[in-house]
């Protein structure tokens, strides 16, 4: 190959290179273009999130307190039972139904997002997931539904209605608390933020979560007995 050819295949392959690579450095830059972020607040993002798992975790740990049974001796009393597992189990496969099949059905989007930035899902663009019905909101009021329901079963069911403040503050007072702030943390935002839902996708969490909570809890309480048989066992299986 002489000098001359040489050069212009040189030329050549650079003035190629020069029309072809912008080409692919423009795609490659606009496919990894992120949609604008809707920013969220990290603390309320805890709060909630926390007060969600205070809610929760309540009503799961509280014992069941009754006063009248025909198998022990009357007083007040009161046991923990390993089977409390059931409805807080059953809560929780509900609340992983919304927040997959449910809400990725309904195509409800949060907050600063549209339903297109949503469904391509780009990471930390606040836009990750549709946000209605609100899971937070069903987690944590269902668990009041649930408690409000143990709490009914047990005072009017297994105690001749007989109440005890005990079984008020731990069944329903705190995780009442814990509801409403989990909701108020997924409605509100600071300044220049987005809400992580809105309005009515929390309203959908809260008027879902109660009465689908208070019909397990009722239903799971008034078949287990809060006492444990014979003996002085303080955890029931």
């Amino acid at each position: 190959m002489n000098g001359r050819n040489f050069t212009l295949i040189a030329g050549a392959a650079l003035a190629a290179g020069a029309v072809f690579f912008p080409h692919v450095a423009c795609a490659q830059s606009a496919q990894q273009q992120v949609p604008p972020i809707a920013a969220r607040s990290s603390t309320w993002d805890i709060v909630s999130n926390v007060s969600m798992a205070v809610g929760v975790g309540t009503v799961a740990l509280m014992p069941r307190i009754y006063y009248s049974d025909p198998e022990a001796t009357v007083g007040w009393k009161a046991r923990w039972h390993i089977s409390v597992l059931a409805p807080a189990l059953t809560l929780t496969a509900a609340a992983l139904l919304i927040e997959f099949p449910i809400k990725n059905a309904i195509k409800s989007p949060r907050p600063g997002c549209t339903k297109e930035q949503t469904l391509n899902r780009f990471p930390d663009s606040g836009c990750e997931s549709f946000g209605g019905p609100s899971t937070h909101s069903f987690g944590a009021w269902s668990a009041f539904g649930s408690g409000t329901g143990i709490w009914v079963a047990d005072t009017f069911i297994h105690s001749d209605g007989n109440v005890h403040a005990g079984s008020i503050i731990g069944n329903m007072v705190i995780p009442l608390a814990a509801a409403v702030i989990t909701s108020v943390g997924r409605g509100i935002a600071p300044t220049g933020d987005q809400p992580f839902e809105n309005g009515g996708q929390i309203g959908a969490g809260v008027g879902v979560g109660i009465p689908v909570g208070f019909l397990i809890g009722l239903g799971y309480a008034a078949l287990a007995k809060p006492n444990c048989g014979y003996g002085n066992n303080v955890i029931c299986w």
